[in-house]
């Protein structure tokens, strides 16, 4: 079988914001597609998990039979994407929960830690990403990252906090760079991790 042109991404469409995930995709030069079974995850390169409500999403996930074989693929390299909510189905543990997640990014995170829906704000980000140096950050009842790992790269700091890391093939944000114009964050995503995990065999 001929190798597809563009690289597959798939974005978790249970709920939340991903429709503006896979047009930021697209933009980066992707495929993308809506995954909402796990008779697709065999097929992708990689995968993005939006922002919405972990809670219900976790919820959705064990539902329709995806927590697992996703889990499974991340924990094996696949290289994923996560924001805000995304980035919490990621943790390896999250303050005052003991749910099961993905758990393959080792971080603790509070939920909600810059206050309700009513004090989302926007701000500039400065990071150490080769072509996105500067990025612009929605954060809406965004989660805060407590603590990393000593495996995990701080890529990006607000106030002091880590907003932006990396653990290997692992992205994750506190923020959401799919709701501003430009896509540097999903570009380095598929060209840096997408791209580079396709040409090194991982799919």
């Amino acid at each position: 079988m001929a190798k597809r042109a563009a690289p597959l991404v798939g974005v978790l469409a249970l709920q939340g914001d991903y429709e503006a995930h896979a047009a930021r995709l697209c933009e980066a030069g992707a495929e993308a597609e809506e995954i909402r079974s796990a008779d697709r995850i065999p097929l992708l390169d990689g995968i993005v998990l939006p922002g919405g409500e972990s809670g219900v999403m976790l919820s959705l996930m064990e539902r329709f039979g995806i927590l697992e074989p996703l889990k499974e693929r991340i924990l094996a390299g696949l290289p994923a994407f996560g924001t805000c909510a995304g980035l919490i189905l990621l943790a390896k543990a999250v303050e005052g929960e003991d749910k099961r997640r993905i758990g393959a990014l080792d971080v603790l995170v509070r939920r909600n830690a810059y206050g309700t829906q009513i004090d989302s704000f926007r701000a500039t980000i400065s990071t150490t990403v080769l072509g996105a140096e500067t990025v612009e950050g929605v954060f809406i009842r965004a989660p805060r990252i407590l603590s990393v790992g000593s495996e995990v790269e701080v890529l990006a700091r607000h106030a002091g906090d880590p907003v932006l890391v990396r653990q290997g093939s692992i992205l994750a944000a506190t923020f959401h760079p799919e709701l501003v114009p430009g896509i540097p964050l999903h570009a380095w995503f598929v060209d840096s991790f997408v791209k580079k995990g396709r040409e090194a065999g991982q799919r």
